[in-house]
């Protein structure tokens, strides 16, 4: 749930000022909103350090440069010239790059042209001998031969690579290939020359990932200092007063009380204004944590005022995850991948509950596999013998109107969540009409898509849906002006309602996808001869795994987008928070 915040602001004198806030630091309660645009030379060059450290760490961090020649980190005496140092070297490193590739472009074009030498070639003209380099069409190289000393290097593609001579500085009607200022001998020369500065900076770089701890370290500590600086050049000033506001949680409010008592502050605190807009601090059971590291990798935030959804998201991402990868033995192995991860890196991993989601998504598809009978395919688990505990889930059109269900079911949800936030104001009636209009979407669906006859009620609930959406939607005392903006939204969102009940297909159409896949693939291997062995393997392998890793990009591209997208305008979410980050030390 969302925890609700209170409005504070603390009064210090100018002199205590910078005490208060190492105090505050301590305690780790305030998220601060500055008062003023905080500027000062502190604050530039710690931002031009953080800058420079965070390019460094970028540098060190790419996996060929992270071997250690030490078992230890090694700890860093002056760290400013050290990154200096390795910003730019990793500068000429990525110049000498750039040039070689260009060079070895070069080596490429020129190599069918053989060894030369430019500047004797150049020289020649002094003595009125000229020579020029064209690529001239072999059918035309009997006319030019008659006219001037013709040396044809190669020919490629009916193309003659022929050096002319001549007494005259003429210019044939042909491709002319402008001498380049090396020859291929020193092109090489320079590219192993290159080569062995760029392995040089190499080893260098490698050298120095010792320190990138001490580099982290350093940035962690800059960080916390232009934190500091920010909030002192931040606070707001009347006379001889500073003050820092923010927010902090309502049930650590008594907390900031007693430290604002013992270190003589002023504090004023108060509920938020509608107009203003508090940091979300969410706080839920450690069960339901476990979707938290969705919301990371989604950067997403709900609105402080907004429905927190991570029960429905975890519930609901979790059986579409099962629906859509829908094989026991996918299941498995992404369980067993999850378990090596874990032993793996459950020591660095800053944030565990990760593998434990990644449990809970494997165990629903093992179980939504073993309901249909799927284990690597459904085709020849179902041949020897193996049965599906819930065989009614292979009827596609029994699993199409679950989809439909599961739509106006998970959507409705969000409506009655925007109703109970309305009340007791008559605004909560339209959302009622929509859950209406969800269900009415529900058995169209039903009808226009499997072709089952549509209820005598649905009717009824359809008028019933929209009566309460055009009269509730905006109520008003002037009736004619509350119908007409009620129908401007049945006109924008009726339609929007159907599609999105009927968008939920996807988690049977991908999961029918992907359980297609699995037998093709059983079923190419098994058309092989018998004694085919090592090409029967290989399809497996190969079908099998390409399906396994596409399978949780499904889930992502779709499952995710049900929820974040479909959901959350139905439950009235933005998705516009500030995420609560308190002052810490």
């Amino acid at each position: 749930m969302i925890v609700s915040m209170k409005r504070v602001a603390v009064f210090t004198q100018v002199k205590d000022a910078a005490m208060a806030i190492e105090k505050l630091r301590t305690l780790g309660l305030l998220h601060v909103e500055h008062q003023r645009l905080p500027q000062s030379a502190e604050i530039t060059s710690l931002q031009e350090d953080i800058a420079l450290l965070t390019q460094v760490v970028g540098i060190l961090s790419v996996p060929d440069r992270r071997s250690c020649p030490t078992r230890e980190q090694e700890k860093l005496h002056d760290w400013k010239q050290s990154a200096r140092h390795i910003v730019d070297a990793h500068k000429r490193l990525d110049q000498l790059g750039e040039y070689s590739q260009s060079l070895n472009n070069r080596i490429h074009e020129w190599k069918i042209w053989g060894e030369f030498e430019p500047e004797l070639i150049s020289s020649f003209a002094a003595k009125n001998i000229f020579i020029k380099l064209y690529q001239i069409p072999v059918n035309a190289l009997a006319k030019v031969l008659k006219e001037f000393v013709v040396n044809t290097v190669a020919v490629k593609g009916g193309i003659a690579y022929c050096a002319v001579v001549s007494r005259q500085n003429v210019d044939l009607a042909f491709k002319e290939v402008i001498l380049p200022k090396m020859s291929l001998a020193k092109m090489r020369q320079r590219l192993s020359q290159d080569k062995k500065i760029m392995d040089d900076i190499q080893k260098d770089l490698r050298k120095h990932s010792c320190f990138i701890r001490s580099f982290v370290e350093a940035k962690k500590t800059l960080c916390a200092e232009l934190e500091f600086f920010q909030v002192i050049k931040g606070m707001g000033e009347a006379g001889s007063i500073m003050y820092v506001a923010g927010y902090t949680p309502h049930d650590k409010i008594e907390v900031l009380k007693q430290a604002a008592k013992s270190q003589h502050w002023g504090i004023f605190v108060r509920d938020p204004l509608e107009e203003e807009n508090p940091p979300t601090l969410i706080r839920n059971p450690r069960w339901i944590e476990l979707i938290n590291p969705v919301f990371k990798l989604l950067e997403i935030v709900p609105g402080y005022r907004e429905l927190d959804i991570s029960p429905f998201f975890l519930i609901f991402l979790s059986l579409f995850f099962g629906m859509i990868i829908g094989d026991a033995g996918y299941g498995a192995v992404y369980f067993l991948f999850a378990l090596f991860l874990y032993q793996r890196l459950k020591n660095r991993a800053p944030d565990k509950r990760i593998f434990f989601l990644l449990y809970l998504f494997s165990s629903c598809a093992i179980f939504w596999g073993l309901l249909t009978g799927t284990v690597f395919g459904q085709e020849w688990y179902l041949r020897v013998g193996g049965k599906p505990f819930l065989p009614v889930l292979n009827n596609t059109a029994f699993l199409q109107a679950l989809c439909f269900f599961l739509g106006a079911f998970h959507l409705s949800l969000g409506h009655i969540w925007q109703a109970a936030r309305k009340l007791p104001s008559l605004v909560a009636l339209s959302d009622v009409g929509w859950i209406c209009v969800l269900w009415s979407a529900f058995f169209v669906a039903k009808t226009l898509i499997l072709d089952e006859p549509f209820p005598y009620f649905g009717t009824w609930l359809i008028a019933a849906g929209l009566i309460l959406v055009v009269f509730f939607s905006n109520p008003q005392r002037n009736i004619f002006k509350a119908i007409a903006s009620g129908l401007g939204t049945v006109a924008l969102s009726l339609m929007n309602n159907f599609t999105d009940v009927v968008s939920y297909i996807r988690l049977f159409a991908i999961g029918l996808a992907g359980v297609a896949i699995a037998d093709t693939v059983n079923t190419l291997a098994a058309g092989l001869g018998s004694g085919a062995i090592f090409g029967k393997i290989l399809i497996v392998f190969l079908g099998h795994t390409i399906n396994i890793v596409l399978g949780p990009m499904s889930v992502l591209v779709h499952g995710i987008r049900l929820n974040v997208l479909e959901f959350s305008s139905h439950a009235g979410l933005s998705w516009g928070g500030i995420t609560y980050k308190p002052l810490k030390a």
